[in-house]
């Protein structure tokens, strides 16, 4: 369906307003015509929305793969594909091949590799990958150790107006860690890394990027120091932001009881101190974006001792959901929480979407933010459900997931 479109009888969420109001949008040739109350054209095809909420299609940065069923479940219509691929997006045509993976649903927006072959070594060609579709610069999975190589980065970023997408944990001191240090790791024989890691990288990269005035954002960030350290360049001015996954603000090293793999995520759960100081950052500000770090993980690779599984989850279906507890739980209102989902990303990256303004492009998302429903990890939509979230009652279904006026759901 490529015509016009009028969705009524719904729930509009603003997050430029930061209102929650009455309405409907109306849509034409992708874009939105108009919203709120309007005369609906003859002939134009409708959905009756029957006070469901209707807000800007979620905009997801740092998935780790391709997974459009798990997307469209999810609310996601546009995606930011994270270098880490088989081969690494460390040149023009791989970058041009992964945007162009998704069109015309979920749209797929590539972060180039800051290094040739993710390595941390050696620079990679950016100025030709942002000619290819790349919408900013990665480090990766891991932190670039080497402070003169990552210095470049930022400086060369910088010079392309280009934001830096980095990964916050000082190698030197988790090589070989599977956990955060504390009562949980040492109870269970696991190798850990004490928590001071993050905040280790953070307070480096932050002043590279002071010095070569580059745009720096820590992909995910989970404990309180490191917090306090962007806080902190924030109040300096400085143009550096972060972003959290839901599961870092709703479990802590608990979860990794009984050996459960599907809680080995990247950073590793953290101290229940450190959770609550993410929810303090969440609620203050700190915090700048939601994302699911989306990383499915078959069988294979989950279903092994813990030392030896590998870390991630399949997040980008229970994004919405997982992220919605955080209105019922007082800590932001439904707006902000649009705005942390999709706006933040759009603006961060300057990419189109975030917003229900005539003229947008007509990506959204209808949900009822009440429908409960069960997590099961054997019916995801995913193509591998790996969740530490497995068998948990949530509110808040997607119903209709809307790409440039077109349903995909």
């Amino acid at each position: 369906m490529t015509g016009s479109l009028a969705i009524l009888n719904a729930r509009l969420i603003d997050p430029v307003a930061g209102t929650v109001a009455p309405g409907g949008v109306l849509i034409r040739d992708r874009h939105i015509a108009a919203t709120g109350s309007f005369d609906t054209p003859s002939g134009v095809e409708t959905i009756d929305a029957g006070g469901a909420h209707v807000a800007p299609g979620l905009i997801d940065l740092g998935i780790f793969a391709i997974d459009m069923p798990a997307f469209t479940a999810g609310g996601i219509t546009r995606a930011v594909l994270m270098p880490d691929q088989s081969p690494p997006l460390d040149h023009a045509a791989l970058v041009q091949r992964a945007a162009a993976a998704g069109k015309p649903d979920v749209w797929i927006h590539p972060l180039a590799a800051a290094t040739k072959g993710l390595q941390g070594t050696e620079l990679a060609e950016i100025g030709l990958m942002k000619a290819g579709g790349a919408c900013a610069v990665a480090t990766g999975r891991d932190w670039i150790a080497d402070s003169g190589v990552m210095l470049r980065v930022l400086s060369y970023a910088r010079s392309l107006d280009l934001t830096v997408v980095a990964h916050a944990e000082d190698g030197g001191v988790t090589a070989g860690a599977v956990a955060t240090e504390g009562e949980y790791a040492t109870r269970m024989g696991l190798s850990a890394a004490p928590a001071v890691a993050e905040a280790m990288a953070v307070a480096r990269d932050i002043m590279l990027a002071e010095q070569s005035g580059a745009r720096l954002h820590f992909r995910q960030l989970s404990t309180a120091r490191a917090f306090d350290l962007v806080r902190e360049a924030k109040r300096r001015g400085l143009p550096v932001t972060c972003g959290i996954s839901p599961a870092h603000l709703m479990l802590s090293d608990i979860a990794v009881g009984g050996f459960r793999t599907f809680a080995r995520l990247s950073p590793p759960l953290r101290s229940e101190d450190d959770r609550q100081a993410a929810r303090k950052a969440l609620a203050d500000g700190t915090i700048d974006l939601l994302c699911s770090s989306h990383d499915p993980q078959g069988p294979e690779a989950k279903r092994l001792p813990f030392a030896d599984a590998e870390p991630g989850m399949s997040g980008a279906e229970t994004l919405l959901a997982l992220s919605l507890t955080l209105v019922r739980d007082g800590l932001i209102n439904l707006p902000r929480l649009i705005e942390l989902l999709s706006m933040a990303p759009a603006r961060l990256l300057g990419l189109p979407g975030g917003s229900l303004e005539v003229g947008a492009e007509a990506d959204l998302v209808l949900f009822d933010p009440k429908m409960p429903w069960r997590i099961d990890s054997d019916h995801m939509a995913s193509r591998a459900g790996n969740t530490p979230f497995d068998g948990l009652p949530v509110q808040g279904k997607v119903l209709r997931t809307i790409k440039g006026g077109v349903l995909l759901r």
